[in-house]
């Protein structure tokens, strides 16, 4: 019986390629605005080498840029492409079809739901308050919790360790076969793939499920578990 349903959240409810590049593009545009003689493709390609190189989530981007092609930070060109960085990010930071939807009917029907992400804790806090999404997720295990990321068993055991469950009982949803299904298949959780979100090479993804579509999650839960009702089955 599966009673919970474990989400990344980047490229899996969240599109964070698309919101990546339209950030990036817009923190070029800002700094050209204001003095940085480079043409915006060179600009934002070596954003994603930084990006590369250091994570995705790393917050010197701009300031490693700018020594590695100025050899000195401008504050002013520094300031206008965080500032156009953030508000392309907002404007950007969208969820996939159907996402809300989905989630909505879960938790209608006793699922619970939790978020297990390589983000940094506050960078999700975020990505989820400013969706709306703050109130749908217990718990919430970001890589600051344990210090480890997907696909080591850190992370996923203290998700079944919050979630007061045994793997059986949980399902692992994620758009990285590499760090979250297999990851959470060492320990026994069940598995399905986020294919219309995963950026990855997938054709020999080991998912227990493939999902094209979020909303196909319903049907499969509801075959899994053949109708039954998590919450009142937990409380047997």
């Amino acid at each position: 019986m599966i009673r919970a349903i474990i989400f990344d959240l980047d490229n899996t409810l969240v599109d964070f390629m698309r919101l990546k590049y339209e950030s990036i593009s817009a923190a070029a545009r800002g700094m050209i605005d204001a003095g940085l003689d480079r043409d915006p493709e060179s600009i934002i390609q070596g954003l994603y080498d930084i990006y590369d190189a250091e994570g995705m989530e790393y917050k010197g981007v701009f300031d490693s840029f700018l020594n590695a092609v100025e050899g000195n930070i401008d504050p002013r060109i520094l300031a206008c492409g965080i500032v156009e960085y953030r508000r392309a990010r907002t404007a950007n930071l969208v969820l996939y079809p159907h996402v809300k939807h989905t989630l909505m009917t879960l938790i209608r029907k006793g699922y619970r739901l939790a978020i297990l992400t390589d983000a940094p804790r506050l960078k999700a806090w975020i990505r989820l308050a400013n969706l709306n999404l703050q109130h749908y997720f217990d718990p919430v295990i970001t890589h600051d919790d344990t210090g480890y990321h997907k696909p080591h068993s850190a992370p996923f055991q203290r998700m079944l360790q919050e979630l007061g469950l045994s793997a059986e009982e949980v399902m692992m949803v994620g758009d990285w076969p590499e760090r979250d299904i297999e990851g959470a298949r060492k320990l026994g959780l069940h598995t399905a793939l986020a294919a219309y979100g995963s950026t990855m090479d997938t054709a020999n993804h080991r998912a227990d499920h493939e999902l094209p579509d979020l909303r196909s999650l319903l049907e499969i839960l509801e075959t899994l578990n053949e109708g039954l009702h998590p919450a009142s089955s937990a409380a047997e």
